[in-house]
């Protein structure tokens, strides 16, 4: 008889839950290293440094993204040849042949770096082959470039590479002219960068500080790129419009041209009479000013009198003999 589920045991049930959620996490988290699952095939590089290669880097044919790069380890410790190994997964059906070279190419000016890979040979690569140091290359990284030239010139002696260029310039002397002129040369430009040190220290400090700030902008950067490439491809989408606006106002320009130049003497007089006018503002520039300030009450009280729409109220004093206060007008006696 089946026992109902309230009646079972919950701990074997728990534990059972806990093992398949388990599963299912580390299943969610290894999806991309499941091969069979995707039906993707694996292969590996030989580069000589990593290259800032990581786990997900696309891997590139043509431009086009056909996978991206599973694993990076070292290997070949003790060899005359350590190298970086580079796994990467080739998803849908891409054909390498048995001479294709892979290459770490720039993805962005900042730093961003994707396998791209050539295809080449008459035969196939079989799944698991390794395309070897011999067929891959990595580019130079400007970053560690600038950052290595600060560093090696800041362990720099300039004070002794000075003495020592002047006293090689003094062993010399005796040397042909030209030979002689060259050292001095040398001589001259090794005083000018000792006598530059600290400039020259921090202006390579500061190119480091601008490398690495546009290194950690590099999503803000590309978006820029991205912006810039959509409104260059509005204006030509709209050179049409943009052209035949130029063309307008071209025209425009033409016909405002002869406009005046046909106006010419009309425009002339009018003009000096404008001229005249505001002259004549001008030298009566304090009486308007006056006049204005003036006018300030009479107009005041002129609005109080005329606040009644249509009428105004007025009082004009002695304009009738007023009557007593309180009497009206005597009515003459009838006989």
């Amino acid at each position: 008889m089946k026992k109902s589920f309230s009646e079972r045991d919950p701990v074997p049930m728990g534990i059972a839950a806990i093992v398949v959620l388990a599963l299912a996490v580390t299943a969610a988290f290894s999806i991309n290293q499941i091969t069979g699952f995707l039906g993707g095939s694996t292969y590996s590089a030989q580069f000589r440094d990593a290259a800032q290669l990581n786990p997900g880097t696309e891997v590139r044919v043509a431009g086009v993204k056909v996978g991206e790069v599973t694993d990076v380890e070292l290997s070949g410790l003790g060899t005359p040849e350590p190298h970086v190994r580079v796994d990467f997964r080739i998803d849908g059906d891409v054909r390498l042949g048995t001479e294709t070279g892979a290459t770490v190419q720039l993805k962005t000016l900042l730093g961003q770096r994707y396998v791209a890979l050539a295809p080449a040979g008459g035969g196939d690569m079989e799944p698991g082959d390794t395309i070897p140091l011999a067929r891959t290359a990595t580019p130079l990284d400007v970053v560690d470039a600038v950052n290595g030239l600060a560093d090696t010139f800041g362990e720099i002696d300039t004070e002794a590479l000075a003495r020592a260029m002047s006293t090689l310039t003094d062993t010399l002397e005796e040397t042909p002219e030209g030979f002689n002129a060259s050292i001095d040369g040398l001589s001259r430009l090794s005083e000018t960068i000792a006598s530059r040190d600290a400039e020259l220290r921090e202006l390579l400090a500061h190119a480091a500080t601008v490398t690495t700030a546009l290194a950690e902008r590099d999503d803000e950067f590309v978006k820029l790129v991205e912006d810039g490439n959509r409104l260059l491809e509005e204006v030509r989408n709209r050179k049409d419009a943009i052209h035949e606006l130029l063309v307008a106002t071209g025209a425009l320009s033409e016909e405002l041209e002869g406009l005046v130049t046909d106006n010419k003497a009309q425009l002339k007089p009018a003009l000096d009479n404008l001229h005249s006018v505001t002259q004549l503002l001008l030298d009566n520039r304090e009486n308007l000013e006056a006049t204005l300030t003036n006018m300030g009450p009479f107009v005041t009280a002129f609005s109080n009198v005329l606040g009644n729409g249509r009428w105004f109220d007025s009082y004009i004093d002695g304009l009738l003999q007023p009557y007593g206060v309180g009497e009206p007008p005597a009515k003459k006696e009838e006989k």
